[in-house]
């Protein structure tokens, strides 16, 4: 690895476009994170958020721009992309774990196939990562046998059983029933006091003030402000964060 790859912004996004046919959904968007930052994107749907965050992982391409993590350049194909994708570990709304296998076996699948783990040591990591998530006696269930908070902490072990350098996060509560809300922000929570480098979309407000060190927010494909969560929540500069602040923030 190169000096340069080690010390430098473990997310690098330069002069980003998307279009969806006449649609722009992404404007000019620049932007690092360095390492160890949590960032929490907010804004209302539609503002470009989500595909923002499945540009950085190629699984939407971009139309022009760069896009680094850890500085090499997200490849467009091949086995150079699976390679680097490995290091971008991703929880999604809906949780996604492979309903005919185990927990466990939904952890251990990617260190095995990907990073030729030995099946006694993807098994060992696996069980550490659902201990660290607060479900080791979930082990031998199916997926259909937790509840959704269960499920999501799971796909979380699963993520990180890669060993990522960096976590996204798009909207990971959003699909959960209240009361399972919390157990899935502890974790988040947790991770982010260990230094793991984050970039989370969601509406979670407590979550942003209490966790993020940065909120990015977005409106109409563009980031509107890029600030400190208290800056963001006390004094918002646009009236756009102002409009969103005054719906979110009253209910």
């Amino acid at each position: 690895m190169t000096e340069a790859a080690s010390t430098g912004p473990m997310i690098k996004v330069t002069d980003v476009n998307k279009f969806f046919g006449d649609l722009h959904v992404l404007k000019d968007i620049d932007f690092e994170v360095p390492r160890g930052q949590v960032v929490v994107v907010l804004g209302p749907s539609g503002s470009g958020k989500s595909t923002l965050c499945r540009a950085i992982n190629r699984l939407e391409p971009i139309d022009t721009g760069t896009i680094e993590v850890d500085g090499r350049q997200m490849p467009k194909e091949g086995n150079a992309l699976a390679a680097l994708r490995a290091d971008v570990g991703m929880v999604f709304q809906q949780f996604n774990l492979f309903a005919h296998k185990t927990i466990i076996d939904n952890v251990m699948l990617a260190p095995v196939k990907v990073r030729k783990l030995k099946k006694t040591e993807a098994h060992n990591t696996a069980m550490k990562l659902l201990d660290r998530v607060g479900i080791a006696n979930q082990a031998q269930k199916y997926p259909a046998q937790l509840s959704g908070g269960q499920q999501q902490r799971a796909a979380i072990a699963r993520a990180l059983a890669m060993a990522p350098k960096v976590m996204m996060f798009d909207e990971p509560t959003s699909a959960l029933d209240p009361e399972m809300v919390q157990e899935v922000l502890d974790v988040m929570t947790d991770l982010a006091k260990e230094g793991m480098t984050m970039f989370v979309i969601t509406h979670e407000m407590g979550f942003a003030r209490r966790a993020a060190h940065r909120v990015m927010f977005m409106s109409d494909g563009e980031i509107v402000e890029d600030t400190t969560p208290d800056d963001f929540f006390t004094n918002p500069k646009s009236d756009r964060a102002k409009d969103f602040l005054s719906k979110i923030l009253t209910h």
